[in-house]
């Protein structure tokens, strides 16, 4: 994932100075650990007051836990995110652990991310090679699409793709170059296993804790989620400039820190090898030159559903 230095014709770029771009590069074990600690901390901290209420009350007054811990839960996905680019710590080590760790609760191994990840950057917004593009969703009515913003479609995708893998040994999506697909299977076969066997301790105890700190915040998070990454490229250009087919979302910093501060999105893809904690710094600098600008999700979220009707309309 290179950094960029160029831009389609017509649209003017001012990129940054080697010196710029390695100071602003610079990854920090402490940022990531800060980070991490927080966002894993408050997931904690909610689960723990859900299994008491749930204890105390039942799960019915635990309900608004559960959707609270469904926001910090599904946006652990950005802790796989940068963990994927080597940028959330200086570590290699500390990158895997979190990455495998983070993968692991939002039911996306962690190899085959940084694989699919990769094509993404290299080819955003193509319709025949960006991953993203590729298996998403092509809602054909409101009804599909209301589905489709839930995130739970993708979620059983990528999760039947997974046990597609671990059963029958074969990869063939073309994103996992053929060197890779082994390692994707032992990974996919390592993950089932590992929720097979939570499985049957939950059931050998008797214990729904899984269930609702974990597996139902999850599937409930998924609608806080899908907009989100719904906001970072849809209905922005078919370019290869990070300027135009890619959006930056402003809004409110409990938002940014949750998400890594991946709102600065465009600033993310122009500039991939610097790390989360520089990205406000970097849209001080490069701001002006920003297309797509969200003010605030809800109003983008308006945004790319009429984008999304307005395709289907179009055939």
């Amino acid at each position: 994932m290179s950094d960029a230095t160029v831009s389609e014709p017509g649209h003017r770029l001012k990129p940054l100075s080697p010196a710029m771009l390695r100071q602003l590069s610079a990854r920090s074990n402490v940022q990531g650990a800060a980070r991490s600690l927080c966002h894993y901390g408050v997931v904690t901290l909610v689960g723990a007051l859900i299994w008491k209420v749930i204890a105390t009350y039942g799960v019915l007054w635990a309900l608004p836990l559960v959707a609270v811990q469904g926001y910090f839960v599904a946006f652990l996905f950005m802790a796989v995110h940068e963990t994927a680019h080597k940028t959330a710590f200086k570590s290699r080590g500390l990158n895997l652990a979190v990455g495998y760790l983070s993968g692991f609760i939002v039911g996306l191994p962690y190899e085959y991310y940084c694989l699919f990840h990769w094509d993404h950057h290299r080819y955003t917004q193509d319709p025949d090679k960006d991953p993203e593009l590729v298996v998403g969703v092509k809602p054909k009515s409101d009804t599909q699409l209301a589905i489709a913003y839930s995130g739970l479609l993708q979620v059983a995708g990528r999760l039947r793709l997974m046990l597609g893998h671990a059963v029958t040994g074969k990869v063939t999506v073309p994103w996992i170059p053929e060197g890779k697909r082994a390692t994707i299977v032992i990974e996919a076969r390592a993950y089932t296993a590992l929720y097979v066997l939570l499985l049957a301790l939950s059931l050998w105890f008797s214990s729904a804790l899984l269930l609702w700190v974990w597996i139902v915040p999850l599937a409930i998070g998924q609608s806080f989620l899908r907009p989100y990454l719904y906001a970072e490229h849809t209905g922005c250009e078919r370019t290869r400039s990070a300027f135009e087919n890619t959006r930056t979302t402003y809004t409110a910093a409990i938002v940014k820190w949750f998400a890594w501060n991946m709102p600065y999105h465009v600033e993310h893809h122009a500039y991939p090898s610097i790390p989360f904690h520089a990205l406000p710094k970097l849209n001080e600098i490069v701001d002006g030159e920003i297309v797509h600008r969200g003010r605030g999700y809800i109003r983008t979220t308006r945004e790319t559903w009429a984008w999304f009707r307005r395709q289907r309309q179009a055939g």
